[in-house]
């Protein structure tokens, strides 16, 4: 027994001297201690935790060459190579890491809405429950900062930009037509409904080198990824019916909406401004399917659209009104992929199409025009490290126009064009710490109708001055063909593209539920085009210039009163425009000086009830008066908008809502419409452009029957 115990304890001594000693100190880059760290041998059990002073000691039986791994929260892991016999004495320090929640993001000229925002402006889908903008994303982004409100249209114009200068895409893809079907002095809507998208970013400007063909704003709509549960929405509407329905299996879901509405029925009730042979009606719809890889996910998104009005305008320069009778057929396709590839690179693929076509009739004339529009793209992207990632890809544009006008007395006019863009684009993400961060980006492309080749350089600074507050800086170049009311004149003239150049500095402070924003921001704009003269085709060029300078204010509280948030926007916009045929750089007529909107949403536990309240309010809009010796001198009288909503819960899924806009009845004015001759006193005569009604109201009934029989659409209204 003696033996055996001599023999153990000799054993246990020459362990004891086989191990070896690994000591040190952890520190931050400034050498201030870190206790609480993480410390151990790769592969091994042999560990411990650094002290108050940061220091650390351990024992190991580990030989040679080793790897020391420190690890601690909001740093960095160091991985460092030791020789396990001689490791005392090391000491190590920890960069602070770039992938905390309070690390700096570049957000200069960019809101985003979505659980994937690292900074949300926005919530999700919240911009939709602003009351006035009847489920329109569009007109929900016209309170915010940079946007102009052009009642007569309904289209999105940023920052002194026209509304086909800015970009919409799904999932990345394109949306060649993201407008339904109108005429002058009408306004129109976005094509899609909210129910479909999780995440909104909106840039006012400063844009990624993955997007092109937009001088001004790109608008980017994710739809989910998987959907959170089976369930069906029905809709019950003063203006049509609405159906949507989600069903989830285990690796796929499928969710459809479709949507039909005539306003006949509301239009006997409330007097229109507007001479309507057939009021507005359309059938819509949109699905989209998911499948969940292994290592990947696809999304396919389809959406149609069928709209028809006849309507009378009337027209100063005639005894007689115009009559625009118009149908629209509208489809698009989107299909993307997004998965991970060896060696951790991630691949993105996707494909666009979509079609419209028009058939308009112009009192006795007819006009047919369809377009066809496919955008192929590919991206990849790798994470190199920490403070370090690279995506590149290329996109694949094909255009193809066609209209045709037939007159009445016979005469037939055709034109059209065809157009291939290639386009290939590269950008890295640099974090140089937790504080600061770049990125750095460069798209070139080709437009085969033009025969012209760009190179736009992107770059993206941000700086985080201190735990809630940071600077963010951006400056680019961009590039876009003229819009297809010239190119399809292309056989008579060559083009060149517009061009633009953004400078913007941003100042932005988040913390719980509070968002400060200030913006300011310069657009340089050259090779517009110009046109003079009264043939048909009309004189092209692209002699055209103008600038846009300003500044944007955005403040939103979620957090000082209880039940209650409210977002605050203040635009201040200078810019003038040598274009069209200006005969000189003024001021467009679709530019407000000063924009101010206010909305609130308020939730009354007693009541069951969401109460809203937006107020959109902007100064007169410039106009040509021929009557007056100065070109587009003339101002309308200021613009006000007063909105209001109730939401009423019936029960947990089942709502009553009603919405009234321009509550105060303001008398908006657009515009105006001159006589082209003088009358026998010499005075060109006008007609004012005023919305189609005063006020609109609306009141629906909304039901949700899902899984967890709690949800409901009140996020939507």
């Amino acid at each position: 027994m003696k033996s055996i115990l001599s023999t153990l304890f000799s054993l246990l001594s020459l362990a004891c001297f086989a191990q070896s000693v690994v000591s040190g100190k952890v520190t931050d880059m400034k050498g201030n201690p870190i206790p609480g760290a993480n410390i151990y041998i790769d592969g091994s059990y042999d560990g411990a935790s650094s002290d108050e002073k940061g220091q650390f000691s351990f024992t190991t039986s580990e030989k040679g060459k080793q790897v020391l791994v420190v690890s601690f929260l909001a740093y960095e892991t160091s991985r460092t190579e030791i020789e396990a016999e001689n490791a005392t004495n090391q000491t190590v320090k920890l960069k602070e890491s770039v992938n905390t929640l309070d690390a700096v993001v570049i957000t200069a000229g960019t809101f985003e809405a979505g659980d994937k925002a690292r900074v949300s402006v926005l919530k999700p889908l919240d911009i939709v429950t602003t009351a006035g903008s009847a489920g329109d994303i569009v007109a929900a982004l016209q309170t915010l900062p940079g946007t102009q409100t052009v009642g007569e249209d309904g289209r999105l114009y940023v920052r002194g930009g026209e509304a086909d200068e800015t970009q919409t895409f799904v999932d990345g893809i394109r949306v060649a037509q993201p407008y339904g079907a109108t005429t002058n002095e009408l306004p129109t809507r976005g094509r899609f409904s909210p129910f479909l998208f999780s995440g909104i970013s909106f840039s006012t400007g400063g844009y990624s080198a993955e997007y092109g063909e937009a001088l001004s704003s790109v608008l980017l709509l994710n739809t989910q990824d998987e959907p959170d549960q089976n369930k069906t929405d029905i809709s019950l509407m003063t203006v049509g019916l609405g159906f949507g329905h989600t069903k989830k299996w285990q690796k796929s879901s499928l969710s459809v909406n479709t949507a039909y509405i005539d306003l006949a029925p509301y239009q006997v009730a409330i007097p229109q401004d507007v001479e309507w042979n057939r009021p507005y009606q359309s059938l819509s719809g949109e699905t989209v399917y998911r499948y969940q890889f292994e290592k990947g996910l696809l999304k396919v998104y389809a959406a149609f659209d069928a709209a028809r009005f006849d309507v009378d305008q009337e027209t100063v320069n005639a005894p007689y009104v115009n009559r625009v009778d118009l149908q629209n057929n509208n489809f698009y396709l989107n299909s993307s992929y997004l998965g991970d590839l060896p060696g951790e690179w991630q691949l993105f693929t996707g494909l666009g199409y979509g079609y419209s076509k028009n058939t308009i009739g112009l009192n006795l004339d007819d006009v047919d025009n369809d377009e066809n529009a496919l955008h192929l793209k590919v991206k990849l992207r790798k994470n190199f490290s920490d403070r370090f990632k690279l995506s590149f890809g290329a996109d694949y544009f094909v255009t193809a126009f066609d209209e045709v006008y037939q007159q009445n007395a016979g005469d037939r006019f055709a034109t059209g064009y065809d157009a291939n863009l290639a386009a290939a684009f590269a950008e890295g993400d640099i974090f140089l710490s937790k504080n600061f961060a770049a990125k750095i980006g460069i798209r070139a492309s080709h437009n085969s109708i033009l025969g012209e080749a760009t190179v736009s350089p992107r770059v993206s600074l941000a700086y985080k001055i201190k735990r809630k507050g940071q600077f963010s800086f951006a400056y680019g170049e961009f590039s876009q063909a003229p819009r297809a009311e010239y190119l399809k004149f292309s056989d008579f003239h060559q083009f060149d593209n517009e061009r633009a150049r953004h400078y913007i500095l941003n100042y932005q402070y988040s913390r719980n539920k509070q968002t400060f924003r200030l913006e300011t921001y310069l657009k340089e704009y050259r090779d517009l085009v110009k046109f003079s003269g009264d043939s048909q085709p009309l004189d092209y060029n692209n002699d055209g210039s103008g600038y846009a300078k300003g500044i944007d204010v955005f403040w939103r509280d979620g957090n000082n009163i209880r039940n209650l948030e409210y977002w605050v926007s203040y635009s201040f916009i200078d810019t003038q425009r040598d274009y069209k045929d200006f005969p000189t750089s003024v001021t467009p007529n679709f530019v407000a000086s000063h924009s101010l909107s206010v909305v609130t949403k308020y939730w009354i536990n007693s009541w069951r009830s969401q109460l809203g309240v937006s107020n959109s309010f902007a100064t007169g809009r410039p106009f040509n008066n021929p009557n007056d010796t100065a070109f587009m001198a003339s101002r309308t009288k200021s613009y006000n908008n007063m909105s209001v909503s109730w939401a009423y819960l019936l029960s947990a899924q089942k709502i009553l809502y009603f919405s009234v806009s321009n509550v105060l009845g303001n008398q908006n004015i657009f515009g105006y419409e001159y006589a082209d001759t003088a009358n026998a006193n010499g005075i060109y005569e006008r007609r004012a452009i005023r919305p189609t009604a005063d006020r609109f109201f609306f009141v629906g009934f909304f039901w949700t029957i899902s899984d967890d029989k709690k949800s409901n659409q009140l996020d939507n209204l």
